[in-house]
């Protein structure tokens, strides 16, 4: 399994990230090649899925995905059901005010580190259900979505920064990647 870890600091209480992240539908506003969000009914569940269709290069590939745990305001669990394995969370911690980085901006007056986690395999993604062009291998996809992979992870959270504050800024990101 390969992991990615995404964490940066947002300027907002603890609870009103949560809330905005419970949001997975809003998602594809945030990110280049997340499509749509559609929401799955499952009436044998309490848990919420959700069809995730991508576009990448010439491929589109629908990833279905649910919520799995929440514990309010502090975790949002979630993995995927059908097409790709790969589970992960969102953290989010509390900020006391004498633990706020330096370079804070003078209005805030709530801080949370948000921290977006994933375990994936990428050879385990359902080969049928992508059509790839003629003398393209899937291997040769793999290597090059991984990077795609990990630019997206940045601009997405650095969007989500923005829209939680109101306003663009410089946002430190720390990303981790550990390929299995």
């Amino acid at each position: 399994m390969d992991e990615l870890v995404v964490s940066t600091v947002v300027y907002r209480p603890q609870h009103e990230v949560y809330d905005f992240l419970i949001r997975f539908p809003r998602y594809a506003k945030y990110s280049d090649h997340l499509r749509e969000v559609l929401t799955r009914p499952d009436s044998e569940r309490s848990n919420t899925r959700y069809g995730l269709k991508f576009a990448w290069w010439k491929l589109t590939y629908t990833v279905e995905s649910e919520v799995t745990d929440t514990d309010r305001p502090h975790t949002i669990d979630w993995r995927t059901i059908r097409n790709l394995s790969a589970r992960g969370r969102w953290r989010l911690r509390k900020i006391e005010d004498d633990s706020f980085p330096v370079t804070a901006p003078d209005t805030a007056n709530a801080a949370t580190r948000v921290t977006f986690e994933a375990a994936y395999d990428p050879d385990s993604a359902n080969r049928g259900n992508i059509n790839l062009p003629r003398f393209v291998s899937f291997g040769w996809v793999i290597d090059r979505l991984e990077p795609a992979i990990r630019k997206e992870a940045k601009e997405t959270v650095q969007r989500v920064v923005t829209d939680l504050e109101g306003r663009s800024r410089p946002v430190e990101l720390t990303v981790e990647h550990h390929s299995g």
